[in-house]
């Protein structure tokens, strides 16, 4: 489909998606702290918005009060809604999900170098698709996707009782870079997604709804030993490992009410989960010692660790008494020193850094051509 065409069609398009693709704040439909939607229209961008495509570098695209934080910052995609790009191992590659510019019904996975060029889907275009994520060897990716279900996108899930994620039904599967040979590494009968692999390539992290509650799980690479690694009730999900392999850090919303756990059962019974108050949580890798690192009551989501595993960059709408503007903040991950790092009126989220801690990929509705459009930003990390 050629992009002039995708853009006439990009209304009908963007009605019959699906909304955040990886049930979770998500691109400009972030929930907020209250867990209603966050579809505040972002700004079409100014003088900004005539940048070419080659992703050049532009002080126009710092917001003030970035400039302590974040350099040469530039847009590697442009158009649609681009998000959760994570880094190869040798930070020459990034891989992503994307409607491509409208052109798709519903998320499918991509890859393009590090500078944005070479864009190209590896998903095999089928289902929804989410959370990809690079083996550190480089011969292979990782995703989850609903095709095993059904070729089409999954129905968009029933919101006349307020804004809800769909849990739907993903297995995680893993290919070769280009795309071929396909194989599921994981799989039940509920939602299994957010997976992310530790440094070393030995261990895989997810979220699941196997055991009747979405609670995260470790595995070996080659989808063995499956261990339960959380069991408060409630949502507990988007872990990522430390360098070292040693630590996990995630985001949970553990109702803290009879009345808030009974309404969350029943959510999950219909495959839905209505986001309110994410935390960010550190344990060890076999899960003990498993302790809060925020307690703000806001929405906090994307946590990832610095390179050194003494600090945490995530989003948070904490900043925002309406709960609508997620940016990004950086905390210790004993809690203290809660810094903020982008000041965009619009949403900031998914930040992840190289494996040297020097350059910093993340989704924003900056720039945007289109009343809430995310797409992939990075930028030199310079903030100490």
């Amino acid at each position: 489909m050629k992009k002039t065409l995708c853009l006439v069609l990009l209304p009908v398009l963007a009605a019959a998606a699906a909304a955040p693709s990886r049930d979770k704040p998500a691109s400009a439909q972030a929930s907020t702290k209250a867990g209603a939607s966050a579809e505040t229209p972002a700004k079409p961008g100014g003088p900004a918005g005539t940048l070419a495509k080659a992703g050049l570098p532009s002080s126009s695209l710092l917001s003030p009060g970035e400039e302590k934080f974040l350099a040469n910052v530039r847009q590697l995609t442009f158009g649609g809604q681009n998000a959760e790009a994570y880094w190869s191992a040798d930070g020459t590659q990034i891989i992503f999900q994307s409607n491509d510019e409208g052109c798709l019904p519903c998320d499918q996975i991509f890859i393009m170098k590090a500078d944005g060029s070479g864009k190209r889907m590896v998903s095999n275009g089928k289902g929804k698709t989410t959370c990809s994520y690079f083996f550190p060897s480089g011969d292979r990716i990782l995703y989850s996707s609903t095709f095993r279900i059904s070729d089409a996108c999954p129905p968009p899930p029933d919101r006349s009782r307020g804004y809800v994620w769909a849990l739907d039904d993903y297995d995680i599967y893993i290919a070769r870079p280009d795309g071929r040979d396909i194989r599921p590494l994981f799989s039940s009968p509920a939602y299994d997604a957010e997976a992310t692999i530790s440094r070393d390539g030995r261990k895989i992290v997810f979220t699941s709804a196997r055991d009747g509650d979405l609670e995260i799980y470790s595995m070996n690479a080659d989808g063995s030993a499956v261990t339960r690694l959380t069991r408060t009730p409630g949502y507990d999900g988007g872990p990522f490992f430390s360098s070292d392999g040693k630590k996990i850090v995630y985001r949970a919303d553990h109702p803290k009410t009879p009345e808030d756990l009974a309404g969350y059962r029943e959510n999950l019974a219909r495959g839905v989960y209505a986001p309110k108050g994410l935390e960010i949580r550190v344990m060890n890798a076999d899960g003990s010692d498993d302790h809060a690192v925020t307690g703000n009551g806001a929405a906090n989501f994307a946590p990832y660790f610095f390179a050194d595993g003494k600090r945490i960059v995530f989003s948070s709408n904490v900043g925002d008494p309406k709960g609508r503007d997620f940016e990004l903040y950086t905390v210790d991950s004993d809690g203290t020193n809660l810094t903020r790092v982008t000041f965009s009126p619009d949403f900031d989220g998914f930040p992840m850094f190289n494996a040297d801690g020097t350059k910093l990929l993340f989704a924003s509705n900056r720039n945007g051509k289109q009343p809430r459009e995310t797409n992939i930003f990075v930028a030199d990390w310079i903030g100490k």
